[in-house]
């Protein structure tokens, strides 16, 4: 079905209002679908690390973005909840699947040096700057805190979005950051 001017005018949380309101899969939802689809594929993507796991994550994310359509309470924005669905979802799917050998370049280079605030998109930028593959530095970090590091730097949520992504305290969410970011450096130099 195609969008009308005015549902695509409208902002992500009055989409999920009239979502939460509509019988079944009506043009409010089929646009939060359209809007989300690719954002909900590259967080899957970064967290699960592999094509068809990330493929499988997205239509379970989808779906549950559909059966709990009406839970979303507008606290946060709408993409902060649609997030920590993905999150939940690549968690539980991960636990269950066990972890894949990683193939893929899923985020661009971190720099350590900064604290991981800071991506490089050249590798020979990298190589001279003491950055290295964010892949390989997140093989250090269980699960959890590889989810963090990704929402955190390459998605680029607040530590309040982490806090409600997580079910966590906005403190805990740092803590966790900056204990990852030193394994991940301890990593890198041994």
């Amino acid at each position: 079905m195609v969008a009308t001017l005015s549902e695509t005018l409208q902002s992500d949380e009055q989409l999920a209002a009239e979502a939460a309101r509509e019988g079944s899969d009506g043009p409010a939802f089929s646009e939060l679908v359209s809007r989300f689809r690719q954002r909900v594929w590259r967080v899957c993507y970064r967290i699960m690390g592999h094509h068809d796991d990330a493929a499988d994550a997205t239509q379970d994310v989808l779906v549950r973005m559909f059966l709990h359509r009406d839970r979303f309470a507008g606290r946060s924005r709408y993409s902060t909840w649609v997030h920590g669905i993905a999150v939940r979802t690549c968690l539980s799917l991960r636990r269950g699947r066990g972890r894949r050998q990683r193939r893929v370049t899923v985020v661009p280079e971190l720099d350590l040096n900064s604290a991981g605030q800071t991506f490089g998109s050249s590798s020979t930028r990298a190589e001279a700057s003491g950055q290295i593959d964010l892949d390989t530095m997140l093989a250090a970090l269980d699960d959890e805190d590889r989810a963090l590091v990704v929402m955190k730097y390459a998605e680029d949520h607040s530590y309040s979005e982490l806090s409600e992504i997580f079910g966590i305290s906005e403190s805990a969410c740092k803590m966790r950051v900056s204990r990852a970011i030193s394994r991940m450096r301890e990593r890198h130099h041994s």
